[in-house]
């Protein structure tokens, strides 16, 4: 987990989501500041948690402040104010007794299961499934609210971009449909039916995405940049110097804004390629101003800078290498496929490329870009190797290929959502 980002993508959340939404934000902040080593800051984000929530009427209160008071008394506990601890623990047994709950510190209440839906949304769609379930509870157990029915549209639409399957992207498809026509200046639903339009219908997933350049939320301004790539990257690259304009210290716009840069250096681009590269580097250099630990960054970095400076660019890999062991599961597999691609095409060394993007076969996880990369580059040499005569080293590769595919179909079973296993 990643708390630096989750704390940035957080407070994007707090200043531009929904009011309802603030008291379940404000709770996971200070959960991420306790984690982070600040415990007396986390309480001051709970006592502004409480205050939002008092706002509610009192039996709203008494039904969402669950949250707050158990964090009040984790983050006491490691504090050693056992006296405090004891009073949260008493304020959450007096509410579940007031709930009739069966449990005396816990109570399954729609408004629970709600919470736990929007942080876990919060801290990433990878969790969109275990969010869907919340929601799918939470409608369970009371009659469907605007809020409920926009946790379960997004995190359905987060449990599609993990499994991409395709009764999920319907599904996904029809409520944010429905939420556009309940909530026609909801952009974040916006933003989202154009990512699942962008192949199917492109011309009405720009107009979405053109749309949503009227939000002021700089994190969908940058999904917005990624849907107008596609027809235009120049209007990208506007949407995301309006973004910078919005949040200048947000490190991802300045990263995706040098990826727009370095797609122009593509065949066939026009413009001046040293300029472009320059313009490239900039972006990048300031992405590692505001996240100085961005192995993304560093690695386009290294890309740029070969461009004149192979030696250089090898440096920087060199030395990411070194420090490989602690990055990302993620970021591992997209270094050696970096590593990989500098070994082949700059110094020619196609047995040293080989054992690179074996390396990155090696690592585990389910990250679907960098396998699709991987892929692509494992076809190639395997094509490289056959126009050459070369069977052996083909063969080895055709068989890292097999691998991945067995690995793919493996991985799939075991995450299908349980409504497409087997009777």
């Amino acid at each position: 987990m990643n708390i630096r980002h989750s704390l940035v993508t957080l407070s994007l959340r707090l200043e531009h989501g929904p009011f309802y939404n603030r008291g379940t934000y404000l709770a996971l902040k200070a959960y991420l500041r306790h984690l982070e080593g600040s415990p007396k800051e986390a309480l001051d984000i709970l006592e502004e948690a409480e205050e939002v929530l008092r706002k509610e009427p009192q039996e709203t209160f008494s039904r969402q402040v669950l949250l707050v008071y158990g964090n009040y008394a984790w983050i006491c506990y490691h504090l050693t104010d056992y006296d405090r601890v004891d009073l949260y623990l008493g304020q959450i047994r007096q509410i579940c007794r007031d709930l009739s709950s069966p449990e005396p510190y816990s109570a399954l209440i729609p408004e629970v299961y709600a919470q736990k839906g929007w942080s876990l949304l919060a801290m990433g769609f990878r969790n969109g499934q275990l969010a869907r379930e919340c929601f799918q509870t939470a409608l369970e157990l009371q009659e469907p609210n605007a809020e409920l029915e926009e946790g379960l549209t997004f995190s359905t639409f987060a449990s599609w971009t993990h499994f991409y399957d395709d009764k999920l992207q319907e599904e996904g498809r029809k409520l944010l449909e429905g939420l556009i026509r309940s909530q026609p200046e909801n952009y974040e639903a916006k933003i989202y039916l154009a990512q699942i339009l962008c192949w199917k219908d492109p011309e009405r997933a720009r107009h979405l995405a053109d749309d949503v350049q009227n939000s002021l939320n700089p994190e969908l301004l940058r999904m917005a940049a990624k849907v107008i790539k596609i027809h235009s990257t120049s209007q990208a690259i506007s949407t995301l110097k309006k973004a910078i304009a919005l949040q200048g210290d947000y490190y991802l716009l300045h990263h995706d804004l040098g990826m727009r840069y370095m797609y122009l250096l593509n065949p066939g681009s026009e413009g001046d390629r040293a300029e472009i590269v320059e313009d490239a580097i900039e972006c990048f250099k300031r992405s590692l101003e505001f996240d100085p630990g961005s192995v993304f960054s560093r690695l386009k970095l290294a890309e740029l800078y070969g461009e004149k400076h192979p030696l250089y660019e090898e440096e920087i890999y060199l030395g990411l290498m070194e420090e490989l062991p602690t990055a990302s599961k993620r970021c591992q597999q997209s270094f050696y496929l970096h590593w990989g691609d500098f070994l082949l095409h700059k110094k020619g060394e196609r047995q040293a490329a080989l054992r690179a993007y074996e390396a990155c076969l090696e690592v585990p996880g389910d990250h679907p870009l960098e396998e699709a990369k991987l892929r692509q580059r494992l076809r190639e040499l395997a094509g490289s190797f056959r126009s050459e005569g070369k069977g052996e080293q083909e063969r080895v590769v055709q068989r890292l290929l097999y691998e991945m595919a067995r690995k793919c179909w493996a991985r799939c079973q075991n995450a299908l959502p349980s409504w497409d296993l087997p009777q």
